[in-house]
């Protein structure tokens, strides 16, 4: 129930930066941040195309992209470069225990969020021996699924074996 308030006081705060900023609440834009409100993790534009497409709000690729630029513009959402080719986007909270890093498949390109206290410890130790302040960061670790391996597995023969080519 606090997540759900938790996201409803978001969607909120994202509607008035837009109405201070002088955007008007249309349709298009408070569909795009209700459901990026809801959202634990980021998503791509055609991502949120799809997904408002399921809930019967039909909204164009063109104006989720405009939509996207103008929340990112105003702070509240932030833009990721997770691999691909495809940016992801997602809400900005600045609550610390919403913070979390990225897992990316570089096979199928399924995002997983995860938090690690020893990994965030870490990053506080390196930042203090280099004495410089970190206002935020992002770490994204690249590599394959568990689904993604399980499909190359082959029991008995190693990984580096399978990507040998073959003599004719």
């Amino acid at each position: 129930m606090a997540q759900r308030a938790a996201d409803r006081e978001w969607a909120e705060h994202a509607g008035e930066r837009l109405a201070g900023a002088g955007y008007r609440r249309g349709g298009a834009r408070t569909a795009v941040i209700d459901l990026l409100g809801e959202q634990h993790c980021a998503l791509s534009a055609l991502d949120i195309e799809e997904a408002l497409r399921h809930r019967d709000r039909s909204v164009g690729r063109a104006t989720v992209y405009r939509v996207l630029d103008e929340l990112e513009r105003l702070g509240v959402v932030a833009r990721f470069e997770l691999g691909h080719g495809i940016a992801r986007y997602e809400a900005v909270r600045r609550d610390a225990g919403h913070h979390h890093d990225h897992l990316v498949c570089d096979d199928c390109g399924e995002v997983t969020p995860f938090r690690d206290e020893e990994l965030e410890r870490a990053l506080t130790r390196v930042s203090e021996r280099v004495a410089f302040v970190v206002d935020e960061h992002e770490v994204v670790l690249h590599g394959r699924c568990g689904d993604c391996r399980a499909e190359d597995h082959v029991p008995g023969v190693s990984p580096v074996a399978r990507a040998r080519p073959t003599s004719a």
